[in-house]
């Protein structure tokens, strides 16, 4: 998916939905910029009719003079989407003051690629294993309640070769399981995804901070 005329609609759309929410202070994404500067009701009307000015490369969208770094064009839509959804959502339990709120914002922007290492770069492994630990939290709590696959992270990040990511998704959720951040499972039933076979699933652990509460 590249940064065309379809990609500003959406970005837009969620401008729009920034401006009636609000954004977290001091903070900016794609979601939001066109619509915080310009505040109120005439920010949300001109982030539905205009998309936000971008860098000739695509790589930021400049808001009042100023740069910052655009979504991950390569994210598929329906990912895209849900990563959005959660960070709105972040921002509202920013608002209401809710514990680890900040690490649910910081985890959904670093998996839209709008922080961490950039996107249009080379990912380090270091860089790349810490955007795959952030998107498995975002997803888990956005589809709060239910499991992810682990090939969602990898479509989320991998683009057309998703698949070479996969073997070290696994690694990562085992890092992630070790220190109770979620649960491997297959049919339901936790197991070792060291020793484990076949498709596996992925829930949140007793250590995941920043669930979202009922409602949210």
């Amino acid at each position: 998916m590249s940064a065309d005329g379809s990609q500003n609609k959406h970005s837009t759309e969620e401008a729009a939905v920034a401006a009636k929410h609000g954004t977290e202070s001091g903070d900016t994404t794609e979601t939001g910029d066109v619509a915080e500067a310009t505040p109120g009701a005439e920010g949300a009307a001109a982030a539905s009719s205009s998309g936000p000015e971008r860098t000739p490369d695509g790589h930021h969208i400049v808001v009042k003079g100023r740069k910052w770094r655009a979504t991950d064009p390569g994210i598929p839509e329906n990912f895209r989407q849900e990563l959005v959804d959660e960070l709105m959502s972040a921002r509202r339990a920013v608002r209401s003051k809710r514990e680890h709120a900040r690490d649910r914002v910081q985890d959904a922007k670093v998996a839209l690629g709008e922080r961490g290492e950039p996107w249009w770069e080379t990912p380090s492994e270091e860089g790349l294993r810490a955007r795959e630990a952030a998107t498995v939290r975002a997803l888990l709590r956005h589809r709060a309640g239910t499991t992810i696959c682990p090939s969602d992270v990898a479509r989320t990040l991998g683009g057309e070769n998703w698949r070479e990511l996969m073997p070290q998704i696994r690694e990562v959720a085992g890092d992630m399981a070790g220190v109770g951040e979620i649960t491997v499972q297959q049919k339901g039933e936790t197991v070792d995804v060291r020793t484990a076979r076949g498709p596996i699933r992925l829930a949140p652990g007793p250590e995941l901070a920043g669930m979202p509460a009922d409602g949210e």
